[in-house]
């Protein structure tokens, strides 16, 4: 029996009548063929298939062990997330996938338009211009062959009408060359101006983006009911090819009020313990398989984020620490100002405090424009699972928005919060693909999320 075909087995399930590895025995009476495969396209018909080299057949990927487990892996982790939050007072909302406003200040983002559509049905040509086209093209290549022959006419005095009639015909077909160019210049002009982006024929009045960020949004809600979250798709239209980022990532995100900092890093820390005791408690038997065949010390490491207190440091420290180290060369300059890649902040979990690490007061220029600013006036409030402290004074937040050169009118409603009775909040960002990864102990992103969307690949 071929690898993929879906079968029906009647029997009897029994303790194994010989002495085998296996548990349980199925001792069949009937097997029914339901479903066949080609064998020789079927990607799956060879054993071990590299999951890099599944990622070109994601629809059919599922059906492997290891990206089984992954997927019932993930499906505890995202029950467990709103377990958590459920259990903490926290009320769950569903905020917008489109936006006009960038929830970070300097994000790359995707444009959303119906004006493609629209642009696209002007530039079709028509059957007229289809004509002129192929017309002008052979009208050009036909003047050669009328030049030649008026030159072969006055080598041969012989048919002096032949020639006059030859010479007027190539000048009448100059002139209408010169015609239809200046008409095709016009026309070029006249679609240009037409196909302009002009967003009053747009779906909406304004530029309109996939959201980056839902924090903005939750806030407003924060801000009049309390402690709140969600869970959904965040997008950036980054080039870059890596193995933690993609176009679209899922993301659970929260805000609560008369927070601070402290309270969000200690939210942020419970989450994390809370997603790592779930897998342990809930997965045992797909635990089983990925400590067999994917990472045989994912188990000690989430007991070891269960058990740990969590080292908390300013980015200051981080650079200082850093900087110290001699014994690596890091990949990316570490330098006061510039953001700390993912093999610093390794480093300084795994090698330096040997626990996992928070780090707080990040330079504002690598933090969103609303994240609280500090008396020095340089640096925010952040940590390294992605939250913060929000700024709840109008003057500071306009300010940041001037600095970032963004479009005030769309901030508004954002500001909005401030006029009107706003208060101490905080709040972070956890990638629940990132969980997953942490859980199973594979470093590929791509490998985890059922449809990867990366740049210049989508075929699903």
């Amino acid at each position: 029996m071929l690898a993929g075909t879906c079968i029906v087995v009647e029997g009897v399930l029994q303790l194994p009548s010989l002495a085998v590895k296996h548990v349980i025995e199925l001792k069949s009476e009937k097997v029914l063929h339901l479903g066949v495969v080609d064998h020789e396209k079927y990607p799956l018909s060879k054993k071990r298939v590299p999951l890099d080299a599944l990622r070109d057949w994601a629809h059919i990927r599922r059906r492997t062990t290891t990206v089984a487990s992954i997927t019932r892996i993930s499906n505890a982790l995202i029950h467990a997330t709103h377990t958590f939050f459920q259990n903490n007072g926290f009320l769950f909302l569903q905020v917008p996938v489109i936006t006009a406003i960038d929830s970070e200040g300097f994000s790359e983002k995707f444009r959303v338009t119906s004006l493609a559509a629209k642009t696209a049905r002007k530039e079709e040509p028509t059957e007229e211009s289809d004509v002129r086209g192929v017309g002008l093209e052979t009208i050009k290549a036909s003047i050669k062959e009328k030049s030649h022959q008026v030159e072969e006419l006055k080598r041969n005095d012989s048919n002096r009408d032949a020639l006059v009639a030859a010479i007027l015909d190539l000048n009448k077909t100059n002139e209408l060359v010169s015609q239809l160019e200046a008409t095709e210049k016009m026309k070029n002009a006249t679609s240009l101006k037409s196909n302009a982006v002009s967003t009053s024929e747009d779906h909406s009045p304004c530029l309109a983006y996939l959201t980056v960020s839902r924090r903005l949004h939750l806030e407003s809600y924060a801000c009049a009911l309390g402690h709140v979250y969600s869970y959904g798709p965040r997008f950036r239209a980054e080039t870059s090819q890596t193995a933690k980022y993609v176009a679209e990532m899922w993301m659970v995100e929260t805000e609560f009020a008369f927070a601070e900092l402290e309270e969000a890093m200690s939210c942020a820390t419970d989450l994390l313990k809370y997603l790592c005791k779930c897998v342990l408690d809930n997965c045992p038997e797909d635990m089983k398989f990925i400590l067999k065949r994917v990472d045989k010390t994912v188990a000690h490491r989430l007991q070891s984020v269960i058990s740990a207190d969590f080292m908390k440091i300013s980015y200051q420290e981080a650079v200082v620490v850093l900087t110290k180290v001699t014994e690596k060369n890091f990949k990316s300059k570490i330098e006061w100002g510039l953001p700390l890649t993912e093999e610093h902040e390794n480093y300084l979990a795994d090698e330096i405090y040997k626990v996992p690490v928070i780090v707080y007061n990040y330079p504002k220029e690598v933090k969103p424009f609303y994240v609280l600013l500090n008396d020095d006036g340089r640096t925010v409030v952040g940590a390294l699972i992605r939250g913060s402290q929000n700024e709840e004074s109008m003057n500071m937040v306009t300010n940041r928005v001037k600095e970032l050169d963004l479009p005030s009118e769309k901030y508004e409603w954002y500001l909005d919060l401030r006029r009107h009775r706003s208060v101490r909040h905080a709040g972070f960002s956890l990638g629940i693909d990132f969980m997953v990864l942490l859980a199973i102990g594979i470093t590929d992103v791509r490998n985890v999320i059922p449809f990867p969307r990366t740049y210049g690949k989508i075929n699903s």
